[in-house]
């Protein structure tokens, strides 16, 4: 089962950078994520940056089978448009992870400026990843954690990891 953490943080930057850290953290097998999306708002509503554009993803491998399919009716070129508007269609309908829907709508509730850290956490070691964003700041818009753990969780954001050192998580 998994759990959603969503933190908010003054800027696109620190959200970003905090985001990077969980995906250094995923490289050393200490966090199995499923998804790690930003939600940014602005002046003209809230824009997601999402951990994979299925846009962009969709467009590529249309315009894969596109051409093979083009190849196969002599015109390349028109299978290989055809199949990547067709791909990038695709993965614009698709929603990976945690639904976009609910991201903005959470998001409305921040300032201006504000961006929301929205992760899918799969699988934790928790006492070595809380070690690891010990002080990065934020404040936990919702979780789906249980109390203690979102508790500890909040400890670690505000830099009170090091005083409750040797707690489980």
């Amino acid at each position: 089962m998994s759990d959603l953490i969503a933190i908010v943080f003054p800027s696109e930057e620190k959200a970003e950078e905090v985001r990077n850290t969980i995906f250094g953290l995923a490289k050393d097998y200490l966090i199995e994520i499923g998804d790690a999306a930003i939600a940014v708002k602005g002046p003209h509503g809230v824009k997601l940056n999402q951990m994979v554009n299925t846009t962009a993803t969709g467009a590529v491998g249309g315009s894969f089978w596109g051409l093979l399919i083009g190849v196969l009716f002599m015109n390349p070129l028109i299978g290989v448009a055809a199949g990547a508007a067709s791909g990038a269609l695709a993965g614009r309908l698709t929603d990976l992870g945690v639904n976009d829907k609910f991201m903005k709508g959470l998001a409305e509730d921040v300032a201006e400026g504000e961006a929301v850290l929205f992760v899918l956490v799969k699988k934790v070691t928790g006492d070595k990843v809380l070690e690891r964003i010990d002080g990065v700041g934020g404040r936990i818009l919702q979780t789906s954690l249980d109390n203690a753990k979102e508790e500890k969780l909040r400890e670690a954001l505000a830099g009170h990891v090091a005083e409750h050192s040797g707690a489980p998580v």
